[in-house]
């Protein structure tokens, strides 16, 4: 039997959540779920309690753990979160990007637009992290990265949900385009408002399609 950690079943179970694997209301068991990843039952409930903490699952006294998900409420925080993140990070990035980067920034798109094309979303989801993160690694600040460091499953989940809804893909390729363009042109102004009104029209289509 694999043996799992514990910080291996919370991510496990947090992205099952966010994936919407587990329904909200839906009862977390700890017996079950201690036999389903061959652990006892301690770890188990170490890792709900943390779950509690992150407002994805709520702890009812006598009757157990029930799953929250994300809500409409926090998809619109999550995403006024990451608008002011990501466009913080290419101000600062579009001034401190070295030439490598800004080439490995362009290889990136350009998969990106290979995979747009065969409408591969899984492979364009991953290279779209990677895009942002070199964003954010150019921005090159140590606080930045410690926030990012508890917020990234969030804005991973973000982008994928989003790039998921039908004619996506090819409006974010198109805006991925202008966000390059403006750091290659070391416009941090430009840059930080081309990322903004990105994850703002992303925010406007997840919503949309969630109606």
């Amino acid at each position: 039997m694999e043996y799992f950690t514990r910080n291996q079943i919370y991510e496990k179970i947090r992205q099952d959540i966010l994936d919407g694997k587990y329904i909200r209301g839906q009862s977390l068991v700890e017996m079950k779920l201690a036999k389903e990843f061959g652990v006892s039952r301690t770890p188990i409930r170490e890792v709900l309690r943390q779950l509690e903490l992150d407002g994805l699952v709520e702890s009812i006294p006598n009757r157990g753990v029930f799953v929250l998900g994300i809500t409409n409420e926090d998809i619109k925080q999550i995403y006024a979160i990451r608008q002011r993140i990501e466009g913080l990070a290419a101000l600062w990035a579009a001034d401190r990007m070295t030439s490598e980067d800004l080439k490995e920034l362009e290889n990136i798109y350009n998969l990106m637009e290979f995979y747009t094309q065969r409408q591969d979303v899984d492979q364009v989801a991953k290279l779209n992290t990677q895009f942002h993160e070199i964003i954010f690694k150019s921005a090159n600040c140590k606080y930045l990265k410690n926030i990012l460091s508890n917020f990234q499953v969030y804005l991973q989940w973000a982008r994928y949900a989003s790039l998921k809804v039908h004619g996506r893909l090819q409006a974010a390729l198109a805006e991925h385009k202008d966000i390059l363009e403006a750091l290659k042109q070391k416009d941090g102004v430009l840059a930080e408002k081309r990322i903004m009104e990105h994850v703002d029209n992303s925010r406007k289509n997840l919503e949309k399609d969630s109606r």
